[in-house]
């Protein structure tokens, strides 16, 4: 049956494939045929994401992208790729006045450097190959609205989507696709480590047109769409999957 939205056939990379939105975009894209390698510091989270993958042939690579040499190896050993989805980052709730170069220098080499650097590193050793897609996973968070002790984070998720628009320029005489989803609150590890307490959660949701928050797997099908040939004009572009939050 013809599905534009099939990944059958493509071989893609997943960072923070442990947990989350990462977890999600693994597992939905097996669903869509894809042939997966999920990467992330934790192997036996990385196994318990495998465990609910679909098909053959996805690999487990254990990696600590913030180390160089960690990150050259994934390179060089991964097999050439038609997507790569940058899903790792931190986040770090921290009034403005409390923040200094050391949180500073984490949050932006977690959340922004490493996956520009990875996408680089690919692209430079012809590993993405023509027609492929790059996509990164940003925030509402910086692009478009701000929040109560979300400088770093913010920062290092705007600098992402101005990343992306100039790589889509860059890449695109090479046929390659590069876009940013920007999700509004998502029910992953990240809101409910320390990051919010339940009030400000609560608070949060009313705040939502929708009014509740997204499923990690509402995130992938975005990402899917833009792996997949359903999106071959599309490059460039912030795919806001947020519940109508920034509507309002």
């Amino acid at each position: 049956m013809y599905n534009p939205f099939s990944l059958a056939g493509k071989t893609i990379l997943v960072t923070g494939a442990s947990s989350g939105i990462g977890r999600a975009t693994a597992i939905e894209c097996s669903k869509m045929g894809a042939t997966i390698i999920l990467t992330a510091r934790n192997k036996e989270r990385l196994q318990e994401t495998l465990s609910q993958m679909e098909g053959e042939g996805h690999t487990i690579v254990v990696a600590d992208l913030n180390n160089e040499d960690e990150r050259k190896i994934l390179v060089d050993e991964s097999p050439v790729l038609n997507g790569l989805v940058n899903c790792a980052g931190i986040q770090n709730i921290l009034p403005f006045e409390f923040i200094n170069h050391e949180k500073l220098n984490y949050m932006m080499n977690v959340n922004f450097i490493v996956p520009a650097l990875l996408s680089s590193q690919f692209v430079k050793i012809k590993k993405i190959t023509k027609n492929s897609s790059i996509v990164f996973i940003s925030s509402i968070d910086g692009p478009l609205i701000a929040y109560p002790g979300s400088s770093m984070y913010s920062a290092s998720k705007g600098a992402l989507v101005a990343l992306a628009k100039n790589m889509a320029v860059d890449l695109s005489p090479k046929k390659i696709r590069v876009n940013c989803v920007l999700p509004g609150m998502t029910e992953t590890p990240l809101i409910h480590d320390d990051a919010f307490t339940q009030e400000q959660l609560e608070a949060n949701m009313k705040l939502i047109p929708l009014k509740r928050f997204a499923k990690p797997e509402e995130i992938a099908y975005a990402v899917i769409y833009l792996l997949s040939d359903a999106s071959s004009w599309v490059t460039g572009s912030s795919l806001v999957i947020d519940g109508g939050f920034t509507l309002l």
